[in-house]
């Protein structure tokens, strides 16, 4: 547990000094991103046990396709003004000041930042509450037909009308989630990294809080999981996600508030670093706007599919997201700083720099992969296999999952090669290449879902669907979406080439670490096999655990350098604790 937010308020002058003046050029890229990716895997482990309830009382289905629906609209708006934008267009100025010891100037610039930023989104969210409508039918307009369906008898509930009434509530929560991101961008440039990435922890709690109150208030045993009931339950997680959006913002505000000299609340643009700003801003809201844009497709085709297909996205993709957010973005959030502080003139340490990051973030993204390709059947079924979630659903999302996969590396190594361009105050060349991304990914979806949506779960997985009948046209869009992942992968490698001519991706780093992790995965596969039959869970845990201790062992044994980082953090804990 961290008691940053409520340590004693402290003079900002010697948290400044230490920002200035910190080993920036040698420390091991590593460390701080073990402190980012510590805060994040405890997000994401509450996000789990999130979709986990979620999958409870939902599984795949109607119920589940509005919860996904819902949260698009203001997820977008969070994405593009959120943490990405302010890495690219805050970050690399607000650092810059702190370095050149103008600390006071850093501090109106956040102020007037902040100011745009809440102006911003209070007015966008009120847009969002009064077209409520034609934003549900723009991310989701197969639901537009629902109420022919309904009479029909063929669906349970009408989808769009409730996701209409979902937008209006959860559409203001966004707005305290971009000034969470804000709140983000200060303390990572004050290398205060565990917080802002632990503070999503407060948002998936408040609404796993309302599911479970909700439950025990709707879900008594004479209403059983009727319709009606799972509707009422539905809208506690929209208020809980309200509530958590604020809790966001708010455990983070009295630490950033205490750091920050000189801040006043400003809506000017005249204040310095604004402007360039403001500059940058453009073309990283764009660069974002390509990959909202890319989201937004994938769920607008996933509601021309078979019911079903909407929901199995979410629990894909949150397997998919982990380790590049672990590892990749962990990494990227924790380097932009560094890498910041260069400047342009400093190539040679930038690139060595960028190297050392990327064969990190490989070492542990490699066996991620190759373990979801291998061990993501038992995975899926651990982590969502509850209630309504049944084995059918567990095979859509494996499969689905399986698709997105094949493209993890390539998109880690994207998210680490954007920050090297922001880093070097280029926010253009990352965006144009994303456009040419969504256009492969979207060029190839379209026909492979069409194609894969006239076959069953059940024809691929060997057994006959009770119920329901789920179908496999999600697995054509993470199929695009994977081949979209190496097309901007090539592009951003050759335009940093052209930058610096000496840039070159580890291939054959990527090779040795392939070999190691199917090596690892090879006993732990007879392992699997040998098991009996237990709870999946324990299956799970036993299973990914010889895998990783193989995959580490192996790779200690081989005196990978990738490890010194690892085994310099642990002998550290062990002497602090001895």
């Amino acid at each position: 547990m961290s008691d940053i937010p409520f340590e004693p308020a402290e003079s900002p002058e010697p948290e400044v000094r230490a920002v200035r003046n910190g080993d920036d050029d040698t420390s091991p890229p590593g460390n701080a991103a073990g402190v980012v990716g510590a805060g994040i895997l405890t997000s994401r482990l509450m996000g789990f046990v999130r979709e986990r309830v979620v999958a409870h009382f939902f599984g795949l289905g109607a119920h589940a396709d509005v919860f996904q629906v819902a949260f698009r609209g203001p997820n977008l708006l969070q994405n593009l003004l959120g943490e990405g934008t302010i890495s690219a267009a805050f970050i690399p100025i607000y650092s810059k000041m702190i370095e050149e010891g103008r600390e006071r100037e850093a501090g109106r610039f956040a102020g007037a930042v902040f100011g745009l930023l809440l102006a911003l989104t209070a007015a966008l969210s009120l847009v969002g509450i009064l077209l409520a409508e034609p934003i549900v039918t723009i991310f989701a307009v197969g639901f537009r037909d629902d109420a022919a369906a309904v009479a029909a008898g063929e669906l349970p509930i009408n989808r769009f009308e409730l996701a209409v009434q979902a937008v209006r509530i959860i559409f203001p929560m966004t707005g305290l989630l971009v000034l969470a991101a804000w709140c983000l961008g200060i303390l990572n440039s004050h290398r205060r990294f565990f917080l802002p990435y632990f503070a999503p922890v407060l948002w998936n709690a408040a609404i796993i809080g309302a599911l479970i109150v909700g439950a025990r208030m709707v879900l008594a045993p004479a209403a059983g999981l009727q319709a009606g009931a799972r509707t009422d339950l539905l809208f506690a997680a929209f208020y809980g996600a309200f509530l958590g959006g604020f809790l966001q913002f708010a455990v983070q505000a009295p630490l950033v508030f205490r750091m920050l000299r000189g801040f006043r609340l400003a809506f000017s643009a005249k204040i310095a670093g604004v402007r360039e700003a403001i500059r940058a801003f453009g073309p990283a809201v764009a660069g974002r706007g390509v990959y909202q844009l890319s989201s937004y497709l994938d769920l607008l085709l996933a509601s021309l599919l078979a019911a079903g297909a909407v929901s199995s996205l979410r629990p894909a993709q949150m397997l998919y997201i982990l380790p590049i957010s672990l590892f990749g973005m962990s990494l990227a959030a924790s380097e932009l700083p560094e890498l910041s502080r260069f400047g342009l003139e400093k190539t040679e340490a930038f690139m060595q720099r960028l190297g050392r990051s990327i064969n990190q973030m490989l070492f542990l993204t490699v066996p991620t992969c190759i373990g979801y390709l291998a061990f993501g059947l038992l995975i899926v079924g651990a982590l969502f296999r509850t209630g309504e979630f049944g084995s059918e659903d567990s095979w859509l999302v494996y499969l689905v999952l399986a698709g997105y996969s094949l493209g993890l590396l390539a998109t880690a190594m994207s998210r680490l090669l954007q920050n090297a361009f922001y880093a070097r105050k280029n926010t253009r060349t990352p965006a144009r290449i994303a456009v040419v991304r969504v256009v492969v990914s979207t060029v190839v979806a379209i026909p492979a879902m069409f194609l894969l949506d006239g076959i069953a779960v059940g024809d691929v997985a060997g057994f006959v669907a009770e119920g329901r009948t789920l179908y496999l046209g999600s697995l054509g869009l993470a199929i695009g979406a994977t081949t979209g992942a190496w097309i901007e992968l090539w592009r951003l490698q050759r335009s940093m080439g052209a930058m610096i001519p000496a840039f070159r991706l580890p291939w054959a780093g990527v090779r040795r670490m392939t070999a190691t992790a199917l090596a690892a995965a090879a006993p732990a596969g007879v392992v699997w096999w040998l098991l009996p039959g237990m709870h999946i869970a324990v299956e799970a845990l036993i299973v990914v655990s010889v895998y990783a201790t193989g995959y580490l062992g192996a790779s200690f044994l081989r005196r990978a350098p990738e490890m010194d980082p690892l085994i310099g953090q642990f002998v550290k804990r062990g002497k602090e604790d001895g």
